[in-house]
This record gives C-alpha cells, structure tokens and sequence, in this order.
C-alpha cells in the first residue's frame, strides 16, 4: 500500500484496528517473564488465531506481535542477533491470519530508554535500531507501519526516519499521555501532532495509559491542527487486582459506547489497547456504521515546535519575536567558549532572551577555527532539553542545517533559503525531510536586489521550487531583506513594500532582521523600535531581534494589543502587572546576591547546568562554606524547588533529569569533604531498595525514583528491572532498608507487586514498600497493601521523607 492510497482509503471509510495482544496471549497461555515474540513464535497458534478473531470481529488491520521486537529489547532475553528473522516470522503469522484481504502493520515501540538529548542513547543508534526492525518486517510483508505506545517524541521521530529512509509504506504513529495531556518527556497532543505530521507521518493519534474518555480529549485538541488521519487506540479503562490478576473493568458494552464520541471528535482510525479484546472491536465495528470519516487535509496554520511547545505565526497572532543572541558574531565570550568546547554563554543567552519575551531562540555557532557541525549538534542538545521554545537554525552550510534539524526533538525553523540555485538545490529537499518552515531570503544569483519589485521576482521564483517538494505558503516566512538606512535611506521603505505585498497579496508570514535597519547609526534602538512599528502596520508576523531591548519588547507587546492579537490584552496586563510587584520586592531564591557563588550553585541546580555547578561548589568551598552547609541550606532546597515546578507542570522529565544530573555533579565533588570535614558528623544515610518486578524488562521510571532519592541523601541499592520477589527481599533484610520501591509498566506484571507484599509479610521484614509505574495507581496499591504509592519521582522523593518520619528515623 502507498502513502496516497493508504490516505484515500483513511478519507473514505474509518479504518478499525485491532486490540490487545498481551493480556489475550495471556489468556491463551503465555506466561509472565517470557519474551512475547519468542512464546509466539513457539506457539504461532496463538497468534494466527487471535488475528483471525480481530478480523472476524471487524478489524481492517492487525498489528504484527513485535512490540518489544526491536534489538535492544530482544537483547534482555539473549535474542539480539534474531531481531530481523524473528520480525519478519511474526510479519508473516500475520500475513497467515488476515489473508491478503486483511492489512497488516509493522509494529515498531519503545526501546526503553531515553534518547538523547533527554537520555544517553545517541540518536542515529536508535534509528538504526529501528531500521533493523523495519528490514525484517518488509521481508515479512508489511502492509504499513504503527509505531505505537511512544512516551518521548524524540524516540517517535527516530522511528518515522527509520521507516522513510528504509521504504516508502505509509507510517502511523501514536503517542501516549497521561491523564493531564503530556508524554513522559512533556509534550502535549497538538506539539506531538504537528511534529510528527510535518515530519511525514500519515496518520497521527494516541494509545494506552487512558482509557476512551480521557482520549477523546487529547483528539479534539489535535483536530483543528490535523493534517493527517487521526487514530485512538484507547485501554479498556483502568486495571484493577480481581482475584490475583490484573483485570480491566470498562466492559465491551461501555468502552464501546465511547466509539460515537471519538469519531465526533475526529478520529479516522479506531481499535482498543490494554484489556480489549475481539469482543471490544465487535462493539466498535456496531457503531462505526453510519458514521463518515472524519475529513483532514489542508488546514491553514504556520507553526514550529520545540518538544514541549507549540508557537503559531500568523497575522492574527502575537508579533514573534525570534531571539538572535546565540550567534558569535560581536562576542568575544562567546567565540573563546566555542573554541574551548564550553556551553555556558549558550546557556545564559537563551534563558535571558525567553525571560525577556523571545518565542523563538535563532541558533548561529558559524566562525572560523571550530568545527561548526559539531558544535550545532551540542547546542541543540543543550537547548532542547533547557527551553521549551521552539529553535531556528542559521547557518550557510546545508550540511550543518541537516546535522541540526534531524536530532532536533520538534519542528525547527530555517534561517534561510534564499533564491540561490546552488542553496535551494541542496536545502529544500533537507528542510522538506525534516519537514521544517524556512525563512524565504529574497536574494538571488544576480546579486543583492534594492527593489522591492525585484525581491518578489525571487520570492516567487524560490516558492515555486518549493512547492515541487511538498510546501505550501504556510511553511515559509519571507524576509523582507532589512538593508542600512545610514548608507540607503530609501532601503527601509523597499523592505516595507515587499512586506506589504507578502502580506496582502502574496497571503505568507513575513519577518525582518530588525537591528540590520540601523547599523552605523548613533542610539539604534529609536530607530529599530520606529521601523518595528512601521512594519508591523504593513503586515508583519516575525522579527529576528535583541529581546533584552526594553523598548523595543514594551513595543512589541503595544503593537500586540492595538492589532488585537492579544486578546482582551491579557499579555499586557500579565506583563505589567508582575513588573509592578516585581519593583515592589525584589528577591532571588536563597541568596540577595545573584552572582555569588551559593546562588550560582542553586541556580545551577534549577537550571540544570553540569557544567558550571562544579565551578560554582568550588568557589563557595574556598571562600568558607561548609559542605554540609551547601547541601542542606542550597543543594537540597533546589532540588525540592524542582520537584514542586515538575509537580506543577512548568518543568517536565527532561528538565527534572537535568536538575538531578547537576546535582548529582555537585554531590559527587562534595561528598568526600563531607566525610573528611573537621566539626561535621558523619551522616548515616537511610537504606532503600528498588527494583523492577519480575518479568518486568522497563526501569526508566524506577532509574529515576532512584537518582532523585540518592540527591535526597538515601543510599539507594538499585537491583535493576526483571528482578524476583526473593531476591527483592532478601536483599532488603541484607542492606536493613528501612524502604523498599518497587516498579512496573505492564499490566501483565504488575501483580508480582503483590507477590513481593506477600513474601515480604511472610518473612517478617519491617521495611516500607512502596510502588509506582504507569499501569499502576493509588488504588491498586491500596488492594496489595503497599504502604505508599507515587505517580513520579518527585511524589516518591515525598512519600519515602513522609515514611521516614513515621518511622522516626
């Protein structure tokens, strides 16, 4: 099947999936701890036979048995080396059960680890990864790709590049969110949508972790902005421990009574995740009927994301104001870090241009004497994870463009593609892969243009060209090509025009370098803010500009209100607002002095900032700070500050494994001298013990309980994932833990939770235990008789300092 056929067909009919494979083969006999594909493979009966119900039941496609089937997860069970063999068998099971009347998709799901820049895993090796999945799967015959039950969008995008540079079969791809809206990594439904359909997803949408009413909202967010199918693959509601086993309580009758608001809400392709079954798709299949699909198309927006935010660019939006300060130019600091390899004026440019109103950080690392390339690569992987707004990279090599767009965790903005031939022979096919918006220079072989008129021969010359690679004016941002007035006084209103027409005829997003428009001249910014202003009447949605600039961001906000996209000048008035009561008292966290060495060290525990903690400890150390004084009055305090941003949704997961790596960084530099220091007492450090349950290969969420506890002060005995409740115990007797965590993410595995409580009383050992995972929650917890139960790591670091109390230690 193609791209177009599998898209005609989505347009024309809704498109039932299939359900649940693992809590089914559990009822056919596949026990806990085995690899799936494995047990499938040994017993294809199983499997062939539950499709062929699917499809009995009404489902259009089945998914292939290969959820853990990638090399890394095989890899646990000693498999690895049987990723492409054992993917391409169960592509043919699948093949066997639906017949060649039947479509059968790929499945391709998580590795289990974090991806840089969020993890350690380096990009390309998970595409590769990926790839190796994906080859077996084409042998196997594969009809299309799902990849499915995505927790961080950068792992999703590996897997969508793997798919389009091995074939060219239409790829589905859906994310899963929790209840508040957000991946594992914090992107919400309408960043992860626009992201992955820009980046050539056929069709978009969410499975598992909630059940179909939960789900319906994460569709109507993604609707108005959907350009691609839209697919739900909602659980059977949440489990629940009946009788020893993991059980799901929303019946066929009441999940498939959720199928009609779904579709209302916009969804083209429908099946059921954890705890459904062919009797769930026979109730989606009753109601499907009458119901037309859902359209999606050509929807008219312009938007670039980061991996956490969604920022539009339109004439009816705020002004937006692309920050240019991370760029070398003028800036001695920053040229000596860049040839030193370090990060720090990175850093500190881009936090003070999002303070300062910035939505859009330009990223310009080009000078003499450095590998540029390299040194894109680090600062998209610094910045990614630091701010949530979206990049725009700036650099005249194509091949440092590529480097950057395709490790970058959203979709970036280009600066530029000008009408060069050589440029846009070489740019637009990489900004069309990447599926990234460029800014369109209206400059071309014959030199630079000074008219107005010129200029949009090249603009229409360079969309033209585009347009054979997919964009639309929707994808583009002209530049209106700011000259000096010092040398060319009638150049601003040249500019102006081409900015009017882009606007009004040529019905694109336009945007100006400002501060071009008053080089050489005395007190600049009169001159900037006045021609901001003039552009904006013209039609102006975009300014590459110095956001530190106070009038000129006082302007902008003005400028905001009286073209009415600040609606009910809420913008405004937040602004001013909190500026008042900032005059009124002014204060910085834990220190009046924001250069001093302590400050530095909370700041950089709030920032996240590796590199410059250890600097900052050491500074406080020499000028007479007691170790144990630095932990507990800023290294603690700071962390606790990020767990409450993380609790309120400012910070995410990236953000909070920052925060725990540079304090980690901090306590690893002082925890010898907290030892050798004269005059303070050895600290005893309270003991836990985590593990993932038996059977159970997932520990991202329990490696994380386990770095936060440790920068807490407990000394934390992690025995890894896949761990029996035997040895959980008995190392808890031997360590004398005082609390003991325990993880899981399946459904399948979660009761050995249970069995870990029961041996755990039986033995008559005294610790804490408490539990967590995704498929877990407070009430399970409560029917094993946990002693606690913590959605994330900040909630456990809470619940184990509320345990520890209890137990008067």
């Amino acid at each position: 099947m193609d791209r177009a056929s599998f898209r005609k067909l989505a347009a024309e009919r809704i498109i039932i999936l299939d359900g649940a494979f693992g809590t089914e083969l559990q009822k056919r006999g596949m026990p806990a701890g085995v690899c799936p594909e494995q047990w499938v493979l040994e017993h294809p009966d199983s499997i062939v036979t539950l499709q062929k119900e699917y499809v009995a039941a009404g489902s259009n496609a089945v998914y292939t048995c290969t959820f853990g089937g990638n090399r890394i997860k095989l890899e646990e069970f000693g498999l690895a080396d049987q990723t492409v063999e054992i993917n391409r068998k169960l592509a043919l099971l699948s093949r066997e059960a639906v017949g060649q009347a039947g479509l059968v998709a790929g499945d391709l799901s998580i590795t289990g680890q974090f991806v840089r820049p969020f993890g350690s895993l380096p990009f390309e090796t998970v595409v590769d990864v990926y790839k190796e999945q994906v080859k077996g799967l084409l042998e196997g015959g594969v009809d299309f790709f799902a990849i499915e039950t995505m927790t961080d969008l950068q792992e999703a995008r590996a897997a969508v590049i793997a798919v389009k540079e091995s074939c060219d079969l239409p790829i589905l791809v859906t994310m899963t969110f929790d209840e508040d809206g957000r991946t594992l990594t914090g992107a919400d439904p309408v960043t992860a949508l626009i992201t992955l359909q820009s980046l050539g997803a056929d069709a978009v949408g969410c499975n598992c972790s909630t059940g179909p009413e939960t789900m319906v909202k994460f569709i109507r967010q993604m609707k108005p902005y959907a350009r691609a199918p839209l697919v739900a693959k909602p659980n059977a509601g949440l489990p629940k421990l009946i009788d020893g086993k993991t059980a799901f309580t929303m019946g066929p009758a009441e999940f498939g009574a959720q199928v009609g608001p779904l579709l209302e809400a916009g969804v083209n392709l429908i099946g059921g995740c954890c705890g459904t079954s062919p009797e769930y798709i026979k109730e989606i299949k009753k109601r499907v009927d009458g119901y037309k699909p859902s359209k999606f198309g050509s929807i008219k927006y312009s938007a670039v994301t980061s991996a956490r935010k969604t920022v539009f660019i339109g004439p009816d939006q705020p002004l937006a104001i692309i920050g240019e300060r991370i760029n070398p130019t003028g800036k001695k600091k920053l040229q000596e870090e860049l040839k030193e390899g370090k990060t720090t004026e990175i850093r500190r440019f881009a936090l003070e241009q999002i303070e300062n109103g910035a939505v859009i950080l330009d990223v310009n690392v080009g000078m003499p004497g450095i590998d540029e390339k390299a040194k894109m690569i680090e600062a998209v992987e610094l910045l990614a994870p630091l701010v949530e707004a979206p990049l725009c990279f700036d650099s005249s090599s194509p091949e440092v463009l590529e480097a950057a767009l395709r490790i970058y965790p959203g979709r970036a903005l280009i600066n530029s593609i000008s009408g060069e031939k050589t440029k846009m022979a070489k740019l637009l096919p990489v900004a069309a892969k990447y599926g990234a918006m460029f800014i369109l220079l209206p400059l071309g072989d014959g030199g630079l243009p000074e008219t107005a008129a010129e200029r949009v021969g090249i603009v229409e010359a360079v969309y033209k060209e585009a347009e054979k690679w997919g964009f639309t004016k929707d994808d583009i941002i002209v530049d209106g090509l700011v000259l000096t007035v010092s040398s060319n006084q009638s150049a601003a209103g040249e500019t102006l025009k081409l900015i009017n027409w882009a606007s009004n005829e040529f019905k694109a997003n336009t945007n100006i370098g400002l501060s071009n428009v008053s080089y050489g001249l005395p007190e600049r910014k009169w001159v900037n803010a006045a021609f901001l202003a003039m552009a904006v009447a013209n039609g102006l949605t975009a300014a590459i500009a110095n956001p530190s600039s106070e009038l000129l961001m006082n302007l902008k906000r003005s400028l905001d209100v009286l073209t009415g996209n600040d609606a009910g000048c809420k913008n405004y008035l937040s602004f001013f607002t909190a500026k008042i009561q900032n005059q009124e008292s002014v204060t910085l966290n834990k220190d009046k002095d924001a250069g001093s060495s302590v400050a530095q060290i909370y700041q950089g525990v709030i920032q996240g900032d590796k590199e410059g903690i250890v600097t900052a400890v050491e500074k406080a150390i020499k000028e007479g700070y007691k170790p144990g004084e630095l932990v507990d009055g800023y290294l603690i305090p700071a962390i606790t500050e990020v767990g409450e941003l993380y609790e309120s949704k400012k910070y995410f997961l990236p953000q909070l494994i920052q925060s725990a790596e540079a304090m980690k960084k901090a306590f690893g530099y002082l925890e010898p001298l907290l030892t050798q220091s004269e005059g303070e007492q050895s600290r005893e450090k309270i003991k836990v013990v985590m593990a993932t349950v038996k059977g159970d290969i997932h520990d991202i969420g329990k490696n994380i309980v386990a770095l936060m506890l440790k920068n807490h002060g407990y000394e934390v005995l992690d025995l890894g994932k896949d761990v029996a409740a035997v040895e959980i115990v008995e190392q808890a007797k031997i360590t004398g833990a005082k609390i003991v965590g325990l993880s899981a993410l399946m459904t399948t595995t979660m009761v050995e939770m249970k069995n870990v409580i029961d041996l755990a009383k039986k033995e008559g050992l005294n610790s804490k235990i408490i539990v967590g995972g995704a498929v877990v929650t407070e009430e399970y917890a409560k029917e094993i008789k946990a002693d606690g139960y913590a959605e994330d790591a900040h909630k456990a670091v809470k619940l184990v300092q509320r345990l520890v109390k209890e137990l008067n230690l």
